[in-house]
């Protein structure tokens, strides 16, 4: 008597590039499940604007003939690529601390395509939030100067800054023991938020203070943008802040170059 035996076909793992798209729609879709939480973080640069605007918005003078709304949104721009930073932490310390890394990394898929997965979800996320300050923008009155390849690039340069602090958020956020213990990330942005050319003059604080001010890779941002989109600047002080487009180009090629690798490493490890 003869047996046959069937051999069930392999299944052929998805490419890097489907994979990463699964698991960003995978996070996408879990957005219903917590969109007030969402709405909140995508618009909460908009009040952080309003405050701003209340507070200082006919106190400060601005060079030349603009007014403290065309001052402060472009940089207000680059905060919002910043504080994205906060939510890529907390998720990326949720999925290392619940296990779901652990299940997906026993799938048959490439484990860079779990990080570019969970990358992709949040700058989808800054981008819409972003759409949301330049509304609000056009809404208040600001009117940039600026024609479509400025504009083109200084959306480049917001989002290459979003997606090198993505990779910071997720080396803190894989090495996290609990949720909780990385909430200080919210506290941290503050300072980086402050100590920047986005709400203030940096030649009014002391010397050396205003040059740490201008090497912020905020600032390089928010200059950069500021000169792209036509808005008057304040005078710079230091090298950084001359070379602003240039800067806002460099950090973020430096920030990734060394956190994308040190994320994936965490990733594969398994938090260690």
């Amino acid at each position: 008597m003869t047996t046959t035996i069937t051999t069930a076909p392999a299944i052929a793992a998805p490419r890097l590039l489907a994979a990463s798209w699964i698991i960003a729609r995978r996070s996408i879709s879990s957005w219903r499940q917590q969109l007030g939480t969402m709405a909140t973080g995508w618009l909460f640069p908009i009040f952080v604007t309003l405050l701003f605007l209340g507070l200082f918005g006919g106190a400060l003078d601005v060079p030349g003939d603009s007014t403290y709304v065309d001052f402060l949104i472009p940089g207000m721009f680059a905060v919002t690529m910043l504080f994205g930073l906060e939510s890529t932490t907390l998720s990326a310390a949720a999925d290392a601390t619940g296990g779901l890394n652990d299940r997906l990394r026993s799938y048959p898929i490439n484990g860079a395509a779990i990080v570019l997965g969970r990358a992709a979800a949040d700058l989808i996320s800054s981008l819409i939030s972003l759409t949301l300050m330049i509304a609000f923008a056009l809404a208040v009155g600001w009117r940039p100067d600026v024609g479509v390849p400025g504009a083109i690039l200084a959306l480049v340069l917001l989002l290459a800054l979003r997606f090198a602090l993505l990779w910071i958020g997720i080396f803190v956020g894989y090495g996290a023991r609990s949720v909780e213990s990385v909430a200080y990330i919210q506290i941290v942005t503050w300072p980086i938020a402050f100590l920047s050319s986005v709400f203030v003059n940096p030649a009014t604080m002391p010397d050396w203070l205003g040059t740490l001010a201008e090497l912020n890779p905020v600032s390089a941002t928010a200059t950069a943008v500021r000169e792209l989109l036509g808005a008057t600047s304040w005078p710079t002080q230091s090298f950084a802040g001359d070379q602003a487009v240039a800067m806002a180009a460099l950090w973020p090629l430096l920030l990734t170059a060394v956190y994308l690798p040190l994320a994936a490493r965490r990733f594969r490890k398994g938090g260690k």
